[in-house]
């Protein structure tokens, strides 16, 4: 469904806690990592160089915001992807960041050569 144009402000509110949600280092880094199976928090804590208490704070906030899900496997809690469109604009943006970064080296090389 197309976004419509003027965006509502309510809309416009949704989206930019979503992108306040995402300027986190440490949840872009977090959701790299589950992006291939759930993992515990202490799991995560470990592959991450962090503390357990770091890494539950911010699942608390992307738990919160339906990006990930929590299932419970005995006393364990794994952590998982709920919303992978959250990987699409990863995407986007890695892509824009490519290719204004090829446009800088064009110039580079333009003023080297």
């Amino acid at each position: 469904m197309p976004i419509p144009h003027p965006v509502p402000e309510p809309l416009v509110e949704m989206i930019a806690e979503r992108f306040q949600l995402l300027a986190e280092p440490m949840r872009i880094r977090i959701l790299d990592q589950l992006r291939d199976a759930p993992m515990s928090v202490g799991a995560l804590g470990d592959a991450l160089g962090t503390s357990q208490q770091n890494v539950s704070k911010h699942l608390g906030l992307l738990l919160r915001a339906g990006v990930v899900a929590r299932e419970k496997q005995g006393t364990l809690a794994r952590y998982r992807i709920d919303d992978p469109s959250v990987f699409d604009l990863c995407e986007q943006v890695c892509g824009g960041l490519q290719r204004r970064l090829e446009q800088q080296w064009a110039l580079i090389a333009q003023e080297v050569a």
